[in-house]
């Protein structure tokens, strides 16, 4: 019989190869709305002096701990004008996980435009489990607001979509702006487990699958 050598230690080799998920969240709407801003503020902890705006696409990540999991969340910005879009549509919507709807609370136009791009998204066939969120960003400017709380939560209730009303210039909205992507991450995080799950016992069945919450365990979820 061999002798064998020593099982791996702390200090093995492949410890450092153990692989980091990704969870691809992809931010939508109209130009201006604080689509840039709020991946530099979730991403960075910042508010950029100068943005400029988005040709084609950007991402931006960062690396989160979800009860004791790394996790790397790429959050793609992309631009909100056509003409910039059109190259580079197909490979944004590609693989995605979670999608992220902004809107500008100070300009009714860019609310309603949501159902364009809504429209967009289905267009590029993403799954009816792929977890959505509608933002309200510049919440901070109270006396310019257009779209009132009770008219975007009966449009994220319509579409089954979680709302979150923030400010990405504002620092003491900057947990808020955490919450969208770390609930999105919590939820991702949850029912891809799940799902796994499910498919080694009954391959083809899919259901609905919402995080669940153990009062006992340490969790970062804001949901």
């Amino acid at each position: 019989a061999g002798g064998g050598g020593r099982p791996p230690g702390p200090d093995s080799s492949l410890e450092p190869y153990v692989q980091t998920r990704i969870f691809k969240i992809i931010v939508i709407g109209d130009s201006n709305v604080g689509k840039t801003c709020l991946t530099f503020r979730f991403c960075g902890g910042t508010f950029p002096d100068k943005t400029e705006a988005t040709i084609g696409v950007d991402f931006r990540e960062k690396t989160v701990e979800i009860e004791g999991e790394r996790i790397k969340v790429q959050v793609w910005d992309t631009a909100g004008q056509e003409r910039f879009r059109k190259s580079m549509v197909e490979h944004y919507y590609r693989n995605v996980h979670a999608v992220v709807f902004v809107y500008d609370v100070t300009k009714m136009a860019s609310f309603t435009n949501l159902k364009m791009w809504i429209e967009e998204c289905n267009g590029h066939a993403v799954p009816p489990l792929v977890p959505r969120v509608l933002v309200g960003n510049k919440c901070d400017l109270k006396d310019l607001i257009q779209v009132p709380s009770s008219m975007a939560l009966k449009f994220a209730d319509a579409h089954n979509m979680l709302l979150f009303e923030t400010s990405a210039k504002d620092p003491k909205e900057s947990q808020n702006v955490d919450a969208i992507f770390m609930c999105l991450a919590c939820r991702l995080k949850v029912q891809r487990s799940l799902l796994c799950r499910d498919l080694e016992g009954r391959p083809g069945q899919a259901r609905r699958l919402e995080p669940t919450h153990d009062a006992n365990s340490r969790n970062s979820c804001p949901c």
